[in-house]
């Protein structure tokens, strides 16, 4: 029997079938009997995974009729051939080396299959030994003749991850452990192969993403959404094999029944939810993020053909792999129904075709842009929260709370500036904030010059990030916010070089700061640092963006969003200038050392959600807050969403004690790395401790939340007990009300 019933799935694309479907099943049926993928043509040693009955039953050449409806014959059955070694692999690793718990011998067979993925085409390979090698030989040396360098760097990139991820999911196994939700997706998109996936659609359909934007956030946004959709579908089908057969705990449905102590059914139903939400991100990225993309970089007509194309091909995917998880023999699948070709077909035309379903899937995305702003929610209780280190003080506490407010002063942040006659800040204000007690305990033991740049820095960040949304989110202007943004990184010189004239107090802030920062560094340590400047910013116009759509954020995007808007990177770099370039770049990129500092600014960044909720919902009326995501995903109230937002933040921190604890003795050795290496890494896990620390400590000191505080501010600016109408539509008649100030802006940190 079924452990649930499947749950009605949001299906905006119907399937349609490529025409080739028979020349494929039979090309590939022969190649993987070339390779040796099944019992009758196994290597020697190689264990029983697949025989001919067994390769028809799943039809992966029916999966790729159905995910590449318009491509060629031949290319057709190279596509097919991929998809059939990727699930060779991921059944022959599970038998050979998950099932035995062979972790050594995992390592050394992945470690052979990069030089089979040669970047130059002409280079030579290993000679093959197994099935999955062989394979990985044939079809790259079929695939990427035809693609450029920037393709070939990126296909070979996902490729690894798929496969070196696999280590991730035998370690969990090893220990029992079931990931939390947060680490769960992250890891399916390496593990899953989806990102994968994404690439082949480029090959498939002729047309790659340029370079100068796949790196761009609607990219990544997309890829990542698409990815999710394809992988949370797929645990969904695939949780009673999974379960029952092969002993796998790395499956969402079971981590969203240990997180939120759930039944399968539930599970499976929420999980479904996330994954409606996840599709509705990747069209809500399509239709208002790729627009404004073209034209800011500049893309001709020809480019632009070339990502709507990728685009459409990543919509084909969901579609036909929704329908070939109906039919494929792998999975469970009694009760789904199947979508077919009929009615007007694209992004914006679902409502035409689907019918609501039992679930009504379709009104998530409506249910984003329903909050009801300003609501009065009162204080909020705070859950016990789970905090394990010591928040310890810098001795220099007084002289940097004395000099922080003098130096704001100096910038300008106590007067009025453009758009506000009133001023944003005061001094008794920035007095009560604290920003000092904060940066103490994120450097207990740094010098006092240290400790008075530190609270300065947090403080122009703080300030920042209320003049943006005070000034941008108001006029609903997004011309002039990415015009500000764009201003930015003239006061962050590379060279420590001359600077235009400031214009604001933020601008005159950064210019100072980054004259004191950045002088004593490396070029190496600069370029990180304003980087991580950049990034905090550029997530403001996020914020901006979902404002002007009034749209409560998805629950994915908003905590990889979050890192970047509560300004983790940047304190985080700041608190790495002195000993980062002990350690190489390529060992803070690996998984282990951004799992360690991702874990600890989801810690603080939802922290602040908690503590930030009354402020931002009631007076502020902020959609960004993952309270209220939380709140608008689950359907719950405020208090339960409270509960499983701390949840979330101590399962963050238990797994970042796990990766310090168990894999980052490992991944030191693999690197070999010296001794004045490890120390560096020892003191930045120490200091990603006193971050969490100091944040818990910080929001617990300032008055930044406090009710009083936030109606003497409303009150300052004559907003006490503003009565206005509400809803969508209702902004203009809000905002106006009080043309000095309008709304205040959410904390940087």
């Amino acid at each position: 029997m079924q452990p649930f019933e499947l749950p009605d799935f949001y299906t905006p694309h119907p399937a349609r079938i490529n025409p080739h479907l028979e020349g494929a099943r039979a090309h590939t049926r022969e190649w993987a009997r070339q390779m040796g993928m099944l019992d009758d043509t196994r290597d020697p040693g190689t264990p029983e995974v697949w025989d001919a009955e067994k390769l028809e039953a799943m039809d992966y050449a029916l999966l790729c009729a159905y995910t590449h409806p318009d491509c060629s014959g031949p290319m057709l059955d190279l596509i097919t051939d991929w998809y059939v070694w990727v699930f060779y692999f991921d059944d022959h690793f599970l038998e050979t080396f998950k099932r035995p718990r062979d972790h050594a011998g995992a390592e050394a067979y992945l470690a052979r299959l990069p030089a089979f993925m040669p970047l130059d085409p002409a280079a030579g390979t290993p000679e093959p030994t197994n099935a999955v090698e062989r394979g990985l030989a044939d079809l790259w040396a079929r695939t990427v003749p035809e693609r450029s360098a920037q393709w070939r760097r990126r296909f070979a990139t996902s490729t690894r991850n798929l496969l070196d991820e696999s280590l991730w999911e035998l370690a969990n196994i090893g220990d029992d452990r079931v990931p939390n939700p947060i680490e769960y997706v992250e890891m399916r998109r390496k593990v899953g192969g989806a990102p994968w996936s994404a690439d082949l659609v480029e090959h498939a359909v002729g047309a790659e993403v340029p370079e100068e934007v796949a790196g761009t956030r609607p990219l990544r946004v997309l890829k990542d959404a698409f990815s999710d959709g394809v992988h949370l579908r797929n645990d969904i089908f695939s949780y009673q094999r999974e379960t029952e057969s092969e002993g796998e705990i790395n499956n969402c449905v079971l981590v969203v029944e240990r997180f939120l102590g759930l039944g399968p059914q539930d599970a499976a139903d929420t999980v479904n939810r996330l994954l409606t939400s996840r599709l509705q991100q990747f069209e809500n990225t399509a239709l208002t993020e790729l627009p404004p993309l073209f034209e800011e970089h500049g893309l001709g007509p020809a480019e632009r053909a070339s990502v709507l194309a990728y685009v459409q091909g990543l919509q084909d995917w969901q579609a036909g792999g929704h329908d070939w998880h109906l039919a494929s023999s792998r999975y469970m699948n009694k009760g789904g129904s199947r979508r077919t070709l009929g009615g007007p077909t694209g992004l914006g035309t679902a409502t035409a075709r689907i019918p609501l379903p039992r679930g009504a899937q379709g009104l998530v995305a409506l249910n984003k842009h329903l909050h009801i702003p300003y609501q009065r929610v009162g204080p909020t209780p705070l859950p016990d929260f789970h905090m394990p280190y010591p928040a310890r003080m810098n001795p220099h506490l007084e002289r940097a709370r004395a000099g922080c407010v003098r130096w704001c002063g100096e910038m300008g942040m106590y007067g009025p500036v453009a758009r506000h006659p009133h001023p944003l800040w005061d001094a008794r204000q920035l007095a009560g904030t604290d920003f000092a007690v904060c940066a103490g305990a994120i450097d207990p033991d740094g010098s006092a010059e240290d400790l008075d740049l530190a609270t300065q820095w947090l403080a122009w960040g703080t300030y920042a990030d209320d003049y943006f949304p005070a000034t941008f989110n108001r006029d609903r202007d997004m011309a002039g916010a990415k015009a500000f943004n764009a201003r930015l990184p003239e006061f962050m010189p590379l060279d420590c070089g001359a600077v235009p004239p400031p214009a604001n107090p933020v601008e005159a802030g950064l210019a100072d700061l980054w004259r004191r920062t950045a002088g004593p560094r490396s070029a190496t340590a600069r370029a990180r640092f304003r980087a991580a400047v950049e990034l905090m910013a550029e997530s403001w116009l996020w914020e901006l963006a979902n404002h002007l759509q009034h749209r409560v954020p998805d629950p994915i995007d908003h905590i990889e969003m979050r890192r970047r808007t509560f300004g983790s990177e940047l304190t985080m770099r700041l608190a790495r200038l002195d000993h980062g370039d002990a350690v190489p770049d390529e060992i803070y990129a690996t998984r282990t050392m951004r799992g360690l500092e991702d874990s600890a600014a989801d810690y603080g960044g939802l922290m602040n959600d908690i503590f930030s909720y009354q402020k931002e919902i009631e007076f502020e009326g902020e959609l960004n807050n993952g309270v209220l995501a939380v709140q608008n995903f689950l359907g719950c109230d405020r208090d339960a969403a409270v509960a499983v937002v701390n949840d979330l933040m101590t399962s963050r921190l238990r797994q970042f004690e796990h990766l310090a604890a168990t894999e980052l003795p490992v991944l030191c050795d693999r690197f070999d790395l010296d001794e004045r290496a490890r120390e560096a890494i020892r003191l930045h896990v120490a200091a990603l401790r006193d971050w969490m620390a100091a944040i818990l400590r910080w929001h617990r000191e300032t008055d930044r939340y406090a009710e009083a505080t936030l109606r003497r501010r409303a009150g300052r600016s004559g907003l006490t007990d503003l009565v206005a109408p509400m809803g969508l539509g209702t902004a203009a008649a809000r905002i106006t009300a009080s043309p000095g100030l309008g709304t205040l802006g959410r904390p940087a940190g």
